[in-house]
């Protein structure tokens, strides 16, 4: 009998049909700058119920934009929480702006509004530049408590930008068909989404900002395409601009300030709309597969336990991660998942701390978030995506209480 396939902790899940979608964009006119582009964002705008969805290249591209819309700039700050991806906070330092390190649920691995008033409080007391914006991280697909978190920005004056690169399909506050979608943005300014291939969604790589401001839409949307702007309301020098008849000069576009090439090509929205609409479907697999891990879990507990739930919101998972005793198991972490790899099963650690990278420790110093440091001690992400059979779980399972030395 063949070796067992590895099982990865994400990857993608293509059709025929996604082929195909991308086969007829090959075959057209267009493979950037076209119509698919614009079809993408008008599919992902409906999807979440937001007025507006600006298409990048990426989710740090998309991050970046956020910040750059905010008003994030040097002399300002924003909250970011610790525990998260580096591109995070690292959107506020490519704009000039410093950042403020909020911790987490040890549990969960969230920001809440708790850790976010203790790092205002931590902004004030250190001289931190005058905070203008906010980062809550839907970590692993949970969304973070955006009602109590959306409450405390607004009376702090602060731009909440939802970083839901892991929650394209969760949704938030609400009953039944009543929840909120995540990326309606009804407690912040923009939510930002990323298509990366282990995301719950692909269009390979990809981001989306949605909003329902239209002057930040049009920010964005400037942003992303080096600074231009070809609107003719919004021309200034309007004798280079207008014809004689006065109709806009067809060649002529203005640059107020710089931007950036965040395009996505007419390849990636043609995978990524043909991904969306199978959403449903993979949402509802990954439901099952999240309900399978939590069940065989069981036996395993207390020594490992699925991350605590958010009971605010109806995640579509992207990751799934788990909190292991190692201490009380007598294993380190590493050991663990070489063994896991040593039969085929991949994990990784979703993450470490922001605030312990050495860019940032020589900043700001050495700094005490125990939520953090405590969620990353122990946390695990263990094989997740559609593609998964029931059995490939079941294998994860004994694959891991072996690792932990649990026997049978």
């Amino acid at each position: 009998m063949g070796r067992a396939p590895f099982l990865a902790y994400g990857r993608q899940l293509l059709d025929d049909d996604d082929i195909a979608a991308v086969t007829r964009v090959l075959k057209g006119d267009w493979l950037t700058g076209g119509p698919e582009v614009a079809a993408f964002e008008r599919d992902f705008a409906a999807l979440v119920t937001a007025r507006h969805a600006v298409a990048c290249s990426n989710g740090t591209a998309a991050l970046h934009m956020a910040a750059d819309a905010a008003g994030l700039k040097s002399g300002t700050s924003a909250i970011v929480p610790s525990l998260t991806f580096l591109a995070t906070a690292n959107c506020a330092r490519y704009v000039g702006a410093e950042v403020v390190f909020a911790d987490v649920d040890p549990d969960s691995g969230l920001m809440t509004p708790a850790t976010l008033e203790a790092a205002l409080d931590r902004a004030t007391r250190s001289g931190a530049p005058n905070p203008v914006a906010v980062l809550p991280v839907h970590l692993n697909g949970q969304t973070c408590d955006m009602v109590g978190i959306g409450a405390l920005a607004r009376r702090h004056g602060l731009a909440v930008i939802e970083d839901a690169c892991h929650a394209v399909g969760t949704l938030g506050e609400g009953t039944g068909a009543e929840r909120v979608p995540t990326g309606a943005c009804a407690h912040s300014a923009m939510a930002v989404f990323s298509f990366h291939p282990v995301k719950t969604a692909t269009s390979g790589e990809g981001g989306m900002v949605t909003t329902n401001d239209e002057t930040l839409a049009a920010r964005l949307k400037r942003f992303r395409n080096h600074g231009m702007e070809r609107e003719p309301q919004l021309l200034t020098q309007r004798e280079e601009a207008f014809a004689a008849d006065g109709q806009v000069n067809p060649w002529y576009y203005e640059m107020a300030e710089p931007g950036y090439n965040y395009r996505l090509t007419d390849i990636a929205c043609a995978l990524g709309r043909s991904q969306l609409a199978k959403l449903a479907r993979f949402a509802a697999r990954r439901r099952q597969l999240a309900a399978r891990y939590d069940q065989a879990l069981a036996a395993l507990a207390p020594l490992v336990r699925p991350v605590a739930k958010s009971p605010w919101c109806d995640p579509v998972l992207h990751l799934y991660a788990v909190l292991i005793d190692f201490a009380a198991a007598g294993i380190d972490r590493g050991s663990v998942m070489r063994a896991l790899s040593g039969v085929g099963i991949g994990t990784q650690v979703h993450y470490l701390p922001v605030h312990r990278q050495p860019y940032y420790r020589a900043r700001y110093g050495a700094l005490d978030l125990p939520g953090a440091d405590a969620y990353y001690a122990r946390c695990l992400s263990l094989p997740f995506h559609p593609g998964l059979a029931d059995a490939d779980v079941d294998r994860v399972i004994e694959g891991l209480r072996m690792a932990l030395g649990l026997g049978r």
